[in-house]
């Protein structure tokens, strides 16, 4: 028992250990292989400045039926769209209420505001376009056209969103394997009937604002006007497919009904102030530890500075984009952090005052109090997943910076806390009558 304590422990300590390096502002990055993730903490749009826009989409034309998903159709548009103009961290969210359908647009350090409103403003256009003569196979089987991602190089046949119907994903009866099947009207429906009996063999390119969607081989002349897009598409990739393809189709003109600019300097002094709050926070609560339980509170304020570490690493990992009501959040988890502990110490003093050894009202402290710490970290809980699910913007921030924190506070009262406990166990120090201070033995 004592060797797994002492394993725990290790376990901790390099826990800690890998999360410092992490924090560390200048710490390596993740690499392996071809994944790559710069370790930084992410700022949002009220401490970097930026540009917030909000538009309102016209759905008066669309299927009341279909109007989400036509919503989320112009939301990846906007994406392929803005992530064009290499913004850090853009934050797109939709949102809809009554007949109001609006999408959130954030762009932190955004310099040109009028290139980012002209760009997103566009309706998107979706081009079926044929291919070039010579077409060759890779190495793994996959269609491949020399300059396939400049849409110059393919010829245009005048079948446009205007003419496309609708995209949906189905399920391959034989192979099971995802597809996309699309439709045309009349007139789209004959154009694509002399395209694929022209290109039999050849790809039929799929482009949306002038990007490479896909480029499907065309096996015979379809003389209807659905047709089925297949390539050992998975389910993700095949719905991430249809929803640009409607997006092209469905006419969702979009206006520009908010526009608010935001300074860096507020930014800046704003995450200055929170700094200092966080850090007289920190402060104020390892003093009432200290001071109202001596000892066991030394070992929870080391418990809340294991927390602090591991809850930062996680926000460069994750990662998680800073806002200020996110660092209101990750500040407010930190009184929660040794709510737990308070609960356990308290249970322990009772059992201590009954004569219990030290021991024994560690035991006692932790299995008692558990029920009190769950309960009460699951409704918080519940209230993060709701706040983030039902939020947006600054809320759903707020929300994912609390659930981070309560569950790694979970973590640090009820692991950390107590292994530092148990290695007090058989020391001389743990049958000192002042180890809580104030209590009062039998």
């Amino acid at each position: 028992m004592r060797r797994k304590i002492w394993f725990i422990f290790i376990f901790i300590l390099t826990l800690a250990v890998f999360a410092g390096v992490v924090d560390w502002p200048k710490g390596p990055d993740i690499k392996i292989g071809s994944f790559y993730r710069k370790l930084d903490i992410h700022q949002g749009l009220d401490l970097l400045g930026g540009t917030h826009l909000v538009y309102e989409a016209d759905m008066i034309k669309i299927n009341p039926k279909e109007r989400d998903s036509a919503l989320e159709g112009v939301k990846k548009v906007i994406e392929r769209r803005i992530n064009g103009l290499g913004v850090s961290e853009p934050i797109i969210q939709t949102t809809s209420s009554l007949n109001s359908y609006r999408i959130i647009i954030e762009l932190p350090g955004i310099s040109d505001v009028e290139e980012a409103v002209n760009l997103i403003g566009q309706t998107a256009q979706l081009e079926f376009r044929e291919g070039i003569a010579s077409q060759s196979l890779d190495e793994n089987g996959q269609f491949k056209v020399p300059g396939a991602e400049d849409i110059n190089n393919w010829k245009d046949i005048g079948l446009t969103g205007a003419l496309f119907k609708k995209a949906n994903v189905q399920v391959n009866q034989s192979t099971f394997e995802p597809e996309i099947n699309i439709s045309f009207n009349d007139e789209g429906a004959t154009i694509f009937t002399e395209a694929t009996g022209r290109n039999v063999g050849k790809p039929l390119a799929i482009f949306l604002d002038k990007k490479l969607l896909s480029a499907p081989k065309v096996n015979q002349k379809i003389e209807e006007s659905n047709a089925v897009i297949s390539g050992g598409f998975d389910i993700k990739e095949a719905k991430n497919l249809a929803i640009q393809l409607n997006a092209g189709a469905l006419p969702v003109p979009i206006s520009l009904a908010e526009q608010r600019n935001v300074g860096a300097t507020l930014g800046q002094d704003s995450v200055h102030k929170s700094f200092v709050a966080g850090l007289i926070g920190v402060l104020a609560v390892i003093l009432f530890m200290l001071v109202y339980y001596r000892l066991p509170g030394l070992l929870s304020a080391l418990a809340l500075s294991i927390y602090s570490l591991i809850v930062m690493a996680l926000f460069k990992i994750i990662p998680v984009t800073m806002t200020l009501a996110g660092i209101a959040g990750f500040i407010l988890s930190i009184g929660m952090a040794v709510d737990a502990n308070i609960l356990i110490f308290e249970r322990m003093k009772e059992e201590l005052r009954r004569g219990k050894t030290f021991s024994s009202a560690v035991k006692a402290g932790f299995d008692r109090a558990w029920s009190s710490i769950r309960d009460s970290n699951v409704s918080s809980l519940i209230t993060c997943i709701i706040l983030f699910y039902f939020g947006t913007g600054l809320i759903r921030g707020f929300a994912l910076t609390l659930a981070i924190g309560i569950l790694v506070s979970m973590f640090s009262a009820i692991t950390v806390t107590r292994i530092f406990l148990l290695l007090l166990i058989g020391t001389k120090i743990s049958e000192k009558k002042w180890l809580f201070g104030s209590t009062n033995y039998k």
